[in-house]
């Protein structure tokens, strides 16, 4: 494994890290909806209008996906992960709307060393997304692996 910045000992408890920022188009919803979520609020601005979600609204599968993909782009793909045995709850708390910007960020919540496997250390992490004007749209929490540094050396 090549160098990375992130290993299991530097998800100290309490850390926070920023997650970025994410533009979401109504292109991107449509295209996701079209393969794995194929509902019309998904698929069609005036539909989205009509339901209680307010406009062409992401699935929450692909806030899901976007949020992933903003973990990964922060700080996942330069560490030692090594997945994580499941999810503990995802929350969809607001619709992300055509043209949102979501940002967020992750805190880590607890860590301790596998029993079973000490080269692998266990971070529970807690996220939320929020949209431009500030409201929570989506929280997140789940335990992940990291390889230890001693594992790595």
């Amino acid at each position: 494994m090549t160098a990375k910045t992130w290993a299991y000992e530097d998800f100290a408890e309490g850390t926070s890290l920023d997650l970025g920022t994410k533009l979401v188009s109504a292109a991107e919803i449509i295209e996701f909806a079209q393969e794995f979520d194929a509902q019309p609020m998904h698929l069609d601005e005036e539909a989205g209008k009509a339901s209680i979600l307010g406009g062409l609204a992401a699935s929450g599968w692909h806030t899901c996906a976007m949020f992933m993909r903003m973990l990964c782009d922060a700080f996942l793909l330069d560490s030692t992960s090594q997945g994580a045995p499941g999810v503990d709850y995802v929350k969809w708390k607001k619709p992300v709307l055509a043209g949102d910007t979501l940002s967020g960020n992750t805190t880590v919540l607890a860590r301790r060393v596998s029993r079973s496997k000490p080269q692998i250390g266990l971070v529970t992490m807690r996220s939320e997304l929020f949209n431009q004007r500030g409201e929570s749209v989506f929280e997140f929490e789940n335990t992940c692996m990291f390889l230890t540094r001693e594992a790595i050396a």
